[in-house]
């Protein structure tokens, strides 16, 4: 079994788990021992040249474990039935997820296939953790899968997962409230310059354009408006960009929405604008699957989505899952075919069925047909960035975060925090 350098891996769970408790006790992949395994069908093993067992860890998506469960076997069953591969599949919690795979690839006994999201993968790959899988794919069709949902799953020009699930965050607007401003719902703000009149109507009638969560997550604050301005916040290859004439724009757009009282005045720290979302008090914000998911269950008032607005470019966020096999799996062959088969076409209409989010693969996304907002959703993957690729994607966050908070207080200008946020993350990367 190749071995990951363990110092290497120590140094990545210490980075990763900072704070987090040890105290996990979702069960670890057992030891094989000497037994050999059962041989699901002689036949497939000489047709597909595969053999053996692997183990899978994946988390739950669903708080319908039954239902879930029951999808689970159907995936495996017919990955079995294809390849003569058994698979132990094993649900792991989120919670301290990376220290469990992680102890458990150090020791050799991790899963020889596992899911992680975008901020994981790049972090692993460049540790040398994940098995590339091009060698994998000859006659693989690829093209099928939306362009951004592949963003995330490569590293440095290797191909080291295929994803299974996306998003599109992109803003729900309240219907009453566009009538209140005289506007049409039917005719929703496309650009930047759009949205400003409409936010300007929507603060004179005494409304708040949109919820800003400054104290949350970038993907859903800055990075949504830098890409629109055609901009980025790094490179694979470390040249940081967040500072150029695009950056300052994005910085400068979220300043002025503050200062113009378009968004809250607790928009610095907060975590959410719920409140005045649902009481009917705000113009739109920005939504995912789960925020229709929210607003169809609570029925409170009638809304539209619009599609990504567009500066520049038109770019959102949305995050990706992706299933990946670690370097060190005693069966990679069986690991890349199993990631193959649970993110073809028929798995994924499966799979996000089950879970609700969008499929990766264009030729999976018609199970939403009877419902119009997430197949409307569906529709706007194309435009969705998973975030930002790099192993310091996590932890550049919160000091790219700390410099717009410090701009909307009026203590630096959008050009002095963009600048700010540079120096900080060249600092961080060694620069």
């Amino acid at each position: 079994m190749r071995r990951i350098g363990f110092f290497l891996l120590l140094l990545l769970l210490g980075a990763l788990i900072v704070g987090c408790s040890s105290t996990d006790t979702g069960a670890e992949k057992e030891e094989t021992g000497e037994e050999k395994p059962e041989v699901v069908g002689a036949e497939t093993e000489k047709e597909t040249g595969l053999s053996g067992e692997i183990t899978v860890w994946a988390h739950p998506f669903t708080g319908d474990q039954e239902t879930e469960g029951a999808m689970w076997d159907e995936v495996i069953a017919t990955y079995e039935e294809q390849t003569g591969v058994k698979v132990n599949f094993e649900q792991i919690p989120w919670a301290n997820r990376d220290q469990k795979v992680l102890t458990a690839l150090a020791a050799n006994n991790g899963p020889d296939v596992f899911y992680v999201i975008p901020d994981q993968m790049p972090q692993y790959a460049d540790a040398g953790m994940l098995l590339a899988l091009d060698p994998y794919l000859e006659g693989f069709d690829i093209d099928d899968f939306v362009d951004t949902a592949l963003v995330s799953t490569t590293w440095k020009d290797e191909l080291y997962g295929l994803p299974i699930l996306q998003e599109a965050y992109t803003y729900l607007y309240n219907v009453d409230v566009i009538k209140a401003i005289g506007e049409d719902p039917a005719n929703l703000p496309a650009t930047w310059e759009d949205f400003e009149k409409w936010a300007e109507k929507a603060k004179d009638k005494g409304f708040y354009a949109t919820s800003f969560q400054g104290g949350g997550s970038m993907n859903g604050t800055l990075y949504p408006f830098l890409w629109q301005a055609g901009g980025d916040v790094i490179t694979a290859d470390n040249e940081v960009l967040i500072n150029n004439e695009a950056g300052v724009e994005a910085f400068e757009f979220i300043n002025k929405m503050y200062n113009e009282g378009w968004i809250p005045k607790d928009s610095i720290t907060a975590l959410e604008h719920d409140a005045l979302w649902e009481g009917g008090k705000m113009l739109a914000v920005q939504g995912s699957g789960i925020s229709v998911s929210r607003m169809l269950s609570q029925n409170l008032f009638e809304f539209v989505i619009a599609p990504p607005m567009k500066n520049k470019e038109q770019l959102t966020y949305g995050t990706t899952g992706m299933f990946v096999a670690p370097i060190n799996t005693d069966n990679p062959a069986a690991a890349a075919e199993f990631i193959k088969v649970v993110t073809d076409s028929d798995n994924q209409k499966k799979f996000n069925t089950v879970t609700q989010y969008i499929p990766t693969r264009e030729s999976a996304k018609d199970i939403f047909g009877e419902q119009k907002y997430l197949a409307q959703l569906a529709d706007y993957t194309q435009f969705a960035l998973p975030g930002v690729i790099h192993p310091e994607g996590r932890t550049i966050m919160p000091l790219i975060q700390a410099e717009l908070q410090t701009m909307m207080e009026g203590k630096k200008t959008p050009k002095e925090a963009a600048d700010a946020a540079a120096k900080a993350i060249e600092g961080k990367i060694g620069k």
